[in-house]
């Protein structure tokens, strides 16, 4: 199994690392455009293997997508992050150009490949590869809700001041602090609802916490996140290489389900070695009906901006 990400930065490397760690994929090649940095990090992290006893060989490479060839799995983390103050959205003018040149690249040397897009704004570069390549819509995923999911649950287990392997809950929408629609209502504590532990004001700050949980991050660090955005996809780079059927929330090409239509957003999937295998749709309330709805009409306009 071949894995290659592209961008050498904090999440691309953090990404790089779990997949190695993990011990599932026989390469990694790590990509980037500025000269030396990915061959950098990828000498730092076999310099780990002997240490955190893996196998997997991480190559790092300018710029030369020939050596990305025949890669199973790819990882875009490409583009400019965000920086304090800034959205997602603001970010789409820099990485959509960015986002259609790497893709591009990827799939001339391999056509076969199911890409992970990361790149921010996230549900709109989804979207961009699915306009601008010939994949069919099973090999195009956004990893978002899986990142959000991971927040969400992380303030759960914070509230519950419970361990977080007790708790399961689900992130769907758009991937921005105004668009994300974490399911409260199904959230469990060991499969009892959380709403049995947590007072109706208490899991309203879990959510509204959850939305800006990359803001957050990106105040107190000065950039965006790394280590869960990078958890976060090697979590599903590993569902596929290993056609583990796990479900994951990813930004996914709906085409009538949850009422949408021509849209890259946050929705359930079962990912295994084809990429999504099927898109899981989950009965929502009138309140998370409503709730997507908005936040589709969020994403379609920064999609117009393409």
């Amino acid at each position: 199994m071949k894995i290659t990400v592209v961008g050498a930065g904090a999440v691309g490397a953090s990404c790089s690392e779990y997949i190695a760690i993990k011990n599932f994929a026989s390469e990694v090649v790590l990509l980037d455009i500025k000269e030396g940095f990915a061959e950098g990090k990828a000498m730092d992290l076999m310099q780990t293997a002997s240490l955190n006893g893996f196998d997997t060989k991480i190559t790092g490479i300018t710029n030369d997508y020939t050596v990305t060839a025949k890669s199973d799995v790819c990882v875009i983390t490409s583009g400019i992050p965000r920086k304090p103050g800034m959205t997602r959205e603001e970010l789409i003018g820099i990485n959509a150009g960015i986002v259609k040149d790497v893709s591009s690249n990827l799939i001339k040397h391999s056509p076969d490949t199911i890409i992970i897009v990361v790149s921010n704004p996230m549900d709109t570069m989804t979207y961009l590869v699915h306009k601008s390549t010939d994949l069919p819509k099973h090999r195009i995923i956004g990893m978002g809700g899986a990142l959000d999911s991971a927040r969400f649950k992380y303030r759960l287990a914070e509230a519950l001041g419970a361990p977080i392997s007790d708790v399961d809950g689900m992130v769907i929408g758009g991937h921005s602090d105004t668009g994300m629609v974490p399911l409260t209502r199904l959230a469990t504590r060991n499969s009892v609802p959380v709403t049995e532990f947590l007072s109706e004001e208490r899991l309203g700050q879990v959510l509204e916490d959850t939305k800006v949980g990359g803001a957050t991050l990106t105040k107190l660090l000065g950039t965006s996140a790394w280590y869960a955005p990078g958890a976060a996809v090697s979590g599903l780079v590993q569902a596929i290489a290993c056609d583990q059927k796990k479900m994951f929330p990813c930004s996914v090409l709906l085409e009538g389900e949850y009422g949408l239509n021509d849209i890259c957003i946050g929705a359930p999937v079962i990912l295994g070695r084809n990429g999504i295998e099927k898109i899981v749709e989950i009965e929502l309330n009138d309140a998370e009906k409503a709730h997507m709805q908005e936040s589709a009409e969020g994403v379609r306009k920064t999609n117009d901006l393409l």
